[in-house]
């Protein structure tokens, strides 16, 4: 079943139950769920509407958000049992399964980067990239990257990473650098993607264009909330009041444009650049049944190992049983 209207069903009976509405489900002693985030994430922006809305004690937990500087730092922090919940994608997850941690995976957003180019610019096609400077956030193992890569091999037997410049950096300068016409094109991260959109910028290809020319059948979560099996066994009404929690957040960010106003400072975007950032959030929400978007992912799964090696996903060369939450899929 579709996880947000599996969950969004038990949220609205919920509500149903009280006269009162969300606040009287309130408990005074309710389980904390410590969930790790970068501190300038788009994650932030659904836990804040969690928080400010109540939504999670709504659901009889308490959402407390532990900002890091870093990935790497919200990785080990999990790893070492310091946090409940962090966001990562299904290539990590998969590989800890792989060398045995029992982590697994909660869809949280299909939104995924794009290969941006300027309005005016003569670049079309993936073809027209061969000899243009490109950016490429996220580093050489990026499966966005790899992704387009891919399709660039099998469809135009292009190597882009020969046949093109490219040059690797932080998103924000790779931006900054594709305005001054110091890049032909770059591939970001997809709010990033969204504010050069907003600012004359339109897609070439996305790493979702991609993905589905390479053989995945719809939308797959980028990325999920990550946790532990033994949390989530142990703790099985609080995961999943966690899970309804951020399905109420990802229905109302859907539905409301007065929310988005609400959050404009934290999105730090107004006007045009706010409204696209907004559509492109939405676009990203999951909303297929869990075993679509497992069977897909194992599909790019066995590319990307094919394309990034070890390097990528260490010695295993198919998806880890278990990567995707099973009590989802119920």
């Amino acid at each position: 079943m579709n996880i947000s209207r599996r969950v969004l069903c038990a949220a609205a009976l919920l509500t149903a139950a009280s006269p009162l509405g969300f606040h009287a489900s309130a408990a005074p002693s309710a389980p904390k769920i410590r969930v790790g985030v970068l501190k300038f994430g788009t994650v932030n922006w659904e836990l804040d509407t969690i928080k400010h809305n109540k939504f999670d004690t709504a659901n009889g937990v308490d959402v407390e958000v532990v900002y890091f500087a870093g990935e790497d730092a919200t990785n080990v922090a999990m790893l070492a049992g310091d946090l409940d919940v962090i966001v990562s994608d299904w290539l990590w997850v998969s590989r800890q399964r792989s060398e045995g941690e029992d982590l697994t995976l909660a869809p949280y957003s299909t939104a995924v980067g794009a290969i941006m180019v300027k309005q005016d610019a003569p670049i079309r096609a993936i073809p027209d990239l061969v000899g243009k400077k490109i950016g490429v956030t996220g580093g050489s193992l990026d499966k966005s990257w790899l992704l387009i890569q891919g399709l660039a091999q099998r469809d135009h037997k292009i190597d882009l990473t020969r046949e093109a410049e490219i040059v690797f950096g932080a998103p924000p300068l790779l931006s900054e650098k594709a305005v001054s016409g110091e890049l032909d094109a770059v591939l970001n991260f997809w709010h990033f993607c969204a504010r050069l959109e907003a600012n004359g910028f339109r897609r070439l290809i996305g790493a979702d264009d991609a993905a589905r020319a390479l053989g995945a059948s719809g939308p797959v979560s980028a990325l999920g909330y990550v946790f532990h099996d033994k949390w989530a066994n142990e703790n099985p009404d609080v995961a999943m009041s966690f899970i309804k929690a951020s399905a109420l957040a990802k229905k109302l960010l859907a539905e409301s444009d007065a929310e988005w106003q609400r959050l404009a400072p934290v999105v730090r975007a107004e006007g045009r650049e706010l409204e696209v950032l907004r559509d492109r959030y939405r676009e990203g929400i999951p909303r297929r049944p869990l075993a679509e978007e497992e069977s897909d992912a194992a599909k790019l799964y066995e590319i990307l190992a094919e394309l990034g090696g070890e390097k990528l996903v260490g010695a295993a060369r198919h998806m880890a049983p278990g990567t995707f939450w099973a009590a989802l899929k119920t």
